[in-house]
């Protein structure tokens, strides 16, 4: 700083003014000493600033090692999200989702003293984790699995999934059938929920739920036993990779999509525009979800000033309409909608 300090002609004072975005800065001097700042690439010391602040400005983020769409693109939109907001990020990432590899994770971050957690939480077992007293941070939760204790952000799947359901049923086909996610996961099931809440409403028959586990492996094992009934119309998958499972299995089947079959995902994968063919989809906004959850953080970290602590961010999805879904007729071709 006293270098910078000295380039610029100023006060070292001045040019921590201006590290700190004080706003009694004049224009002219806060332009020479970001000159200078340049000139000597000058960069902050987090610790020495975490001494005087007794702050460190990092933030710990729980997550799980997982290939899935939703989780990834939760982390990615948590860690933009803190850095913008000027936060370092450090990442603890579990490979089992027990309470004990939870407070591993949580302790291990305290040791970074970060000043506060979001955990990308999929199941209960791993919101409630951060109850303990152990755990001695603020915390909020992003996903399926959160807890009423812990302030959290979620994606309301169960109105995304009656989005994909009444889309169909708009469609004229008489029901829906579903292939779900796991079903020790909350998400996959309020999306079972709100599917059979959408066919109820509308007096449509309620099929069985056929069990799945996200991947397109088995999308593909249950689309093989859909593809044998012809009564089948239209079928709302529970993530986007079991709806390329579906797809393909259809396809082999001789089953044309959307012409005798309409097939709707849920998560909103970039790559569904290019599946075969570009699939409708309910889109969940992870930036977004990383922007709430890092302001519910926030709120807790910086009461003072801050807008009322919220205890839930609850974030509607939308419905992305491409070329796999098509109104039913009853002479067995289905109309194509306008779409991506």
């Amino acid at each position: 700083m006293r270098d910078v300090a000295e380039l610029a002609g100023v006060s070292a004072q001045t040019v921590s003014r201006v590290i700190n975005e004080h706003p009694y800065v004049a224009d002219d001097t806060r332009q020479r000493v970001l000159a200078a700042m340049q000139a000597l690439d000058y960069q902050r010391n987090p610790a020495a600033r975490a001494l005087v602040t007794r702050r460190s400005g990092t933030l710990g983020i729980v997550g799980y090692e997982s290939p899935l769409y939703g989780p990834t693109s939760m982390l990615y939109a948590i860690e933009g999200a803190a850095r913008a907001a000027g936060y370092f990020v450090s990442v603890a990432s579990v490979r089992n989702l027990d309470r004990r590899s939870v407070l591993d994770a949580v302790n291990w971050l305290r040791r970074q003293s970060v000043e506060g957690i979001i955990a990308i939480a999929p199941k209960a077992s791993m919101a409630s984790a951060l109850t303990q007293p152990s755990a001695g941070l603020a915390c909020v939760t992003v996903g399926g699995g959160c807890t009423d204790a812990i302030p959290s952000a979620q994606i309301d799947n169960a109105a995304g999934a009656r989005l994909a359901t009444r889309h169909l049923l708009d469609l004229g086909h008489a029901t829906v059938h579903h292939v779900a996610g796991p079903v020790d996961w909350p998400e996959a099931g309020e999306r079972v929920y709100g599917w059979r809440n959408a066919l109820r409403a509308a007096g449509a028959p309620i099929p069985a739920v056929l069990p799945g586990d996200w991947s397109a492996d088995a999308g593909y094992e249950q689309g093989r036993e859909l593809a044998r009934d012809r009564s089948v119309t239209a079928v709302f998958c529970a993530s986007d990779q079991l709806a390329l499972g579906v797809l393909r299995a259809l396809h082999e089947a001789g089953r044309r999509v959307p012409d005798e079959v309409s097939v709707v995902g849920f998560d909103g994968t970039p790559d569904g525009a290019h599946y075969l063919p570009p699939l409708t989809s309910v889109r969940q906004d992870f930036a977004e979800l990383g922007r709430s959850s890092l302001a519910l953080l926030l709120s807790q970290l910086d009461p003072i000033g801050a807008p009322p602590i919220l205890r839930r961010t609850l974030l509607l999805p939308e419905l992305i309409t491409r070329r796999s879904t098509a109104a039913f007729t009853d002479l067995g071709t289905q109309l194509p909608l306008p779409g991506r």
